[in-house]
């Protein structure tokens, strides 16, 4: 298993990582933990998101619990 494919982006804003939306509600869901948070593997999508929530993608690798902000200048 290569354990690089289990990297996925995540948001985060401030100290929580954003989970998703509550049912039947504009509301959003949030965690104080990685392990909760929504994930993506498109980048595109993960940044659309971040602009909708005001958060700031971050790379969550949930096997080897690493976690590193996503520079924006280099995109990685």
């Amino acid at each position: 298993m290569d354990i690089r494919k289990s990297t996925v982006l995540i948001i985060k804003r401030g100290a929580e990582y954003l989970v998703g939306r509550i049912p039947y509600s504009t509301e959003l869901r949030w965690s104080g933990s990685p392990y909760d948070a929504w994930s993506t593997r498109v980048r595109e999508q993960a940044e659309a998101v971040a602009r909708m929530t005001g958060g700031d993608l971050w790379l969550w690798n949930p096997v080897a619990g690493q976690l590193r902000e996503v520079n924006r200048k280099t995109g990685g």
